[in-house]
């Protein structure tokens, strides 16, 4: 009778031999495919990042060169400091966010490459996102359009923290811009939440330089030469005071005959002033003014005239 051992065929040094062959070889194949797959990704995100670093950086760089060439031609260099931190702000938050974005998609590519090498149907996950996406894309069409009017924003420079605006809906002074959201604050103390998406054209009041306007009516019986070289004169006695040298920025004010009404004529002056200064310049010149034309005996339409 023979024994269960000597029945039992053992393993020839062939077999063996094909079984090692295959688990080396699968050791070989996934493991190393999906270690060379993950390097990649990691590769290919970090140079996107190094690249979306750079051009966001030269944008806003374009942007704050202007910057500087318009604050020494109107106010010297003293903003100079601010403005480069602002630029680097800038850069900062629009690189974020294109960051994010770019390991999303190189991270989530990888993932489903690998899922395929490791036999996992990929089709139907790729399909049903695509589905999603559509759908997300209709849902959050406003949404999406607010991000990316905010990252033109942002990397242009229309307005920033501190700056007083007309977005057409509101006007104030920026609190606080977003991806998304520009928080203002108007004159009566009122916050408006002014999504970027629905920003069709901004009025930036904080930009280069303003202009003081202050209009004069005088009546038909004074001498109009008079009138405005007595308001020349003030105006120009106002941009050489000392208390008001570092918000006026003209030496030489434009004053000239605006209108003519049957009651009146208006006549105008111009001051241009540094960024969001032109409201108090205009008022500190309309009290100068009235002063002056007091002092010469210039007479306002309303006031009786003397005569002979």
């Amino acid at each position: 009778m023979l024994s269960l051992a000597s029945a039992t065929p053992a393993p020839t040094s062939g077999e063996g031999t094909a079984a090692g062959d295959s688990v080396l070889d699968w050791l070989l194949g996934v493991p190393l495919y999906v270690a060379l797959v993950l390097v990649v990704a990691f590769v290919l995100r970090w140079a996107t990042h190094r690249l979306i670093g750079r051009g966001v950086r030269a944008l806003t760089d374009n942007s704050f060169a202007r910057t500087l060439a318009r604050q020494r031609i109107l106010r010297g260099d003293s903003d100079a400091d601010q403005a480069l931190e602002r630029s680097r702000l800038r850069a900062d938050t629009v690189a974020g966010l294109l960051r994010s974005i770019a390991s999303f998609v190189v991270l989530g590519g990888a993932a489903v490459v690998i899922l395929a090498r490791l036999g996992v149907a990929v089709a139907p996950l790729i399909a049903s996102a695509g589905v999603v996406g559509i759908a997300i894309g209709f849902g959050a069409q406003s949404l999406v359009k607010d991000f990316i009017t905010g990252i033109f924003m942002i990397l242009e420079d229309q307005y920033g923290v501190g700056d007083v605006v007309d977005v057409g809906d509101a006007v104030g002074t920026v609190e606080d811009v977003g991806l998304r959201v520009t928080r203002l604050r108007d004159a009566n103390g009122v916050v408006w939440y002014v999504p970027n998406g629905s920003i069709t054209a901004v009025g930036n009041r904080s930009q280069g330089f303003g202009v003081a306007t202050v209009d004069i009516p005088v009546p038909y019986t004074e001498d109009l030469e008079r009138v405005t070289a007595v308001l020349r004169t003030t105006a120009e006695e106002l941009t050489h005071d000392e208390r008001w040298a570092a918000v006026v920025l003209d030496e030489q004010p434009t004053v000239a005959v605006e209108s003519m009404t049957a009651a009146a004529v208006t006549v105008r002056a111009l001051v241009r002033t540094a960024p969001g200064e032109n409201l108090a310049v205009a008022r500190e010149l309309r009290v100068r003014a009235v002063a002056a034309f007091e002092r010469a005996g210039i007479a306002s339409p309303s006031a009786p005239t003397a005569s002979g």
